[in-house]
């Protein structure tokens, strides 16, 4: 008679079989700790600007430290599902070689032995991509290049996800990022993650470079821990389009035209009625070009609001920042 398993030991039997065959993939496969990156992701190229970018969504911490990357006049790369954070900066210096994108995805997918598993999108600064969804990404996967983009996904909640982020692209008008940002959000409406949902980034870079890494990244944020990151990415992406007013609005200044200056401080100040800082040094430009009249009832509201930036104000005389004389310092303080 054959010795039979009863269905308990059978499970755990079976389960052990399935656990070991994971460790052997996973010793062969993510030698350098590859993490677990399933999402949907974007690259795209704005044609008026010139200016790259790539955008993604996942139910993972920290998901834009290893999915996005980008570097001005090169171009940007995602990878993901079982991540080659590899395929980034390889990516981008076979791009830098004068390799094209589909022929960037193609050596580096030669040389990896995970290849099923991984997803890949390359896009270069001409705005031509490529893509890759290896055949064990976890399903639903896929993806799309279309024109100046390209779009993937895997382990969604259905595979109607990258093609709506497609879609959303293509329709959607304005700047890059929040284009791309369209697209995410069409994704999530879509069904999303399987999982839900946790981080999303969202990178622009330029269409030359400057030579100034800080100055080539024109939107760089990420949300690496939250319950609602698309939510997030967008009022942060707000943020930043009204301090974009504010920088503007401090070099009107220093070319003295303070027409262009007043209509960008307030249309920062529109974005965010309630943000004292932006206030602040709006009220310190005009007292600097001698528009007390205008400085001072700005300078009240704000003091009454929050006292520090009353304590503040003298600390500025010193070094310049802050250019009035002593009478017109107890204008503003009184």
């Amino acid at each position: 008679m054959k010795n039979k398993l009863t269905p308990v030991f059978y499970f755990i039997f079976q389960f052990a079989i399935l656990n070991s065959q994971f460790s052997i993939i996973n010793a062969q496969l993510y030698k350098s700790d590859s993490p677990f990156a399933h999402t949907y992701s974007i690259v795209a190229f704005d044609e008026k600007t010139g200016d790259m970018g790539v955008a993604v969504q996942s139910h993972w911490f920290s998901v834009g430290t290893i999915v996005t990357w980008g570097e001005a006049g090169v171009g940007v790369v995602a990878t993901q599902s079982f991540v080659n954070p590899a395929f980034g900066p390889g990516g981008l210096d076979l791009l830098r070689k004068g390799k094209t994108p589909q022929e960037a995805v193609d050596e580096l997918l030669k040389s990896d032995e995970g290849r099923e598993f991984r997803q890949l999108a390359i896009l270069d600064a001409k705005g031509n991509a490529a893509s890759y969804t290896g055949k064990l990404c976890i399903q639903p996967a896929g993806n799309i290049v279309g024109k100046n983009f390209s779009v993937q996904a895997n382990l969604m909640s259905n595979d109607r996800i990258w093609p709506a982020m497609a879609e959303a692209f293509q329709k959607s008008k304005g700047p890059l990022a929040e284009r791309m940002l369209a697209a995410l959000e069409a994704a999530e409406k879509a069904g999303g993650d399987v999982r839900g949902k946790q981080s999303a980034a969202l990178l622009v870079v330029r269409a030359k470079s400057t030579g100034k890494v800080w100055e080539d990244r024109l939107v760089d944020i990420r949300i690496d821990d939250s319950s609602a990151p698309l939510p997030e990415l967008r009022r942060l992406l707000k943020v930043h389009r009204a301090y974009d007013h504010m920088n503007n609005g401090d070099l009107a200044v220093e070319k003295n035209d303070m027409d262009l200056a007043m209509k960008e401080y307030s249309s920062a100040m529109k974005m965010f009625p309630d943000n004292l800082e932006m206030k602040y040094w709006t009220a310190v430009a005009l007292a600097n070009k001698g528009m007390m009249k205008e400085a001072i009832p700005m300078f009240k509201e704000i003091f009454k609001k929050d006292k520090n930036w009353k304590d503040l104000t003298p600390r500025l005389l010193p070094n310049g920042l802050l250019k009035v004389d002593g009478k017109q310092l107890e204008e503003i303080l009184d």
